[in-house]
């Protein structure tokens, strides 16, 4: 067994068997079977296999996608941040995930904060082999990768690497469409598809806090670079994202965001480096700019390539945000609150029809959707909630230093930021706070031009959320 730090407070737990199609799970512990909760496509799996088949590779995705299972199945106490997991997980060869356990559970401890445990057993069956030999083989190991999703610091970063080093760069798939742009007749890329799906038993799943997303997108960017030579892959993330959440958190009962910071990719390093024997390196080349400066330096160097408005922030699903059966970002969360005002700061327009919040310069909440929105527009449930929590998010970041309350927290990533990054710790501070400046003048600026009367200016001033 596995362990990460221990804690004398008594946590939920939860027991989950990882089972082979057909075989029942151990009593009293829940059942989540490879092909049926765990499925995994076939030409998914393909487009990983530009070398000889690995079976840790293989057991990897099954890891990752049962923790995913895990986090989503179990939904979070109400005063309680954490969760006891323990998993039992068939793989290749044991003994080899044992000796990885320690740094495994580490990095999912920083990530989710719940502890975590596994029991690695040996496989009844092989796994089966994807067909090989398909796919366009790079002529030398490229340079770096670049993991990729719909999101605009993901395209922007994405077009700036191309830019610098051309076709030395691959990109991988984060998101459920398939990555087909530059494919060669019926060869698809490389990494162009997530290779695994998780399904749960219930439609919706309990908790949707999906704090192990960010170690699915570190096990694909990983294994990518394993499998192609690379040694390094870029978090295109710009430092609000990386850094906003540790930044400034919120309430006794949330746990600091690490999806996109190097706390947590340091110990993926150290986990991918037990499992198979590669070190890949996690930088970030826009961890100390705002979006807004990534997205300025993008539109400058890439003119040709202004297709970023069709990029999407918004995490909501269409159920939430669907205007007249077409589906939109929902533009008030805090992705999207920081888009728009990202956008704003660049000197840039988007198309208001993009969002279902339309104007944000409404003197009310509910005055500010889509006239043909016919989801909730009252100042209460989920969407009013998000809306609140996403635009003080955005201010509190915007005074972390001159807040007592932050500063403590700025402190703190200071120290982590420096030891993860290897930087001396006023080097560190330095640009910490030069991030927070900008996004203070930025966020400033785009509720100027919101006006005093926008419903987003008042609950800034009041602090708190009034329709």
């Amino acid at each position: 067994m596995g362990s990460t730090e221990e804690s004398d407070l008594a946590l939920p737990q939860y027991s989950v068997d990882v089972v082979e199609p057909g075989t029942p799970a151990r009593c009293g512990l829940v059942s989540c079977e490879i092909g049926k909760n765990l499925k995994f496509n076939t030409i998914g799996l393909q487009n990983y296999c530009l070398a000889n088949w690995d079976a840790r590779v293989y057991d990897l995705f099954v890891v990752a996608a049962a923790v995913e299972f895990c986090d989503r199945t179990k939904k979070r106490h109400s005063t309680r941040w954490g969760r006891d997991f323990e998993l039992r997980v068939p793989v290749h060869d044991p003994s080899h995930w044992k000796f990885t356990s320690t740094a495994l559970c580490s990095a999912l401890y920083i990530l989710t904060g719940d502890r975590w445990q596994f029991e690695f057993t040996t496989r009844r069956t092989k796994a089966p082999t994807p067909p090989q030999g398909h796919l366009p083989m790079p002529e030398v190991n490229p340079c770096a990768i670049v993991p990729y999703s719909d999101g605009l610091d993901s395209f922007a970063v994405a077009g700036l690497m191309k830019h610098e080093y051309g076709n030395d760069v691959l990109r991988v798939r984060l998101g459920l469409k398939s990555l087909n742009e530059g494919r060669t007749r019926d060869r698809p890329l490389p990494f162009a598809s997530v290779p695994y799906r998780v399904s749960c038993e219930s439609k919706r799943a309990d908790e949707t806090s999906a704090r192990s997303r960010g170690f699915k997108f570190a096990v694909l960017s990983g294994v990518a670079a394993y499998l192609s030579g690379a040694q390094k892959v870029v978090v295109p993330d710009s430092g609000q994202g990386a850094l906003g959440s540790s930044l400034t958190p919120v309430g006794q009962a949330y746990y600091e965001d690490y999806r996109s910071h190097p706390f947590f990719t340091d110990r993926m390093t150290a986990f991918l480096s037990a499992l198979l024997d590669y070190e890949v390196r996690f930088t970030y080349p826009r961890l100390w700019y705002t979006k807004a400066e990534t997205l300025n330096e993008f539109v400058a160097k890439c003119p040709d390539n202004q297709n970023w408005t069709q990029t999407r922030s918004c995490w909501q699903n269409q159920r939430r945000v669907s205007v007249f059966g077409r589906k939109r970002q929902c533009g008030v969360c805090a992705a999207c609150m920081l888009r728009r005002m990202s956008i704003h700061a660049a000197g840039l327009r988007d198309c208001r029809e993009s969002y279902v919040w339309e104007d944000l310069t409404a003197t009310r909440y509910e005055h500010g959707a889509a006239a043909l929105y016919t989801g909730c527009k009252e100042p209460k449930g989920a969407m009013y909630e998000y809306a609140v929590a996403g635009s003080l998010y955005l201010g509190h970041l915007a005074n972390a230093l001159q807040s007592h309350l932050h500063q403590a927290s700025v402190s703190r990533q200071v120290f982590k930021l420096s030891r993860s990054l290897g930087l001396p710790d006023e080097e560190v501070r330095t640009k910490v706070h030069r991030l927070i400046e900008q996004h203070r003048k930025e966020w400033r600026n785009f509720l100027r031009s919101l006006g005093p009367e926008s419903f987003v200016t008042r609950w800034i001033k009041g602090g708190e959320g009034h329709g």
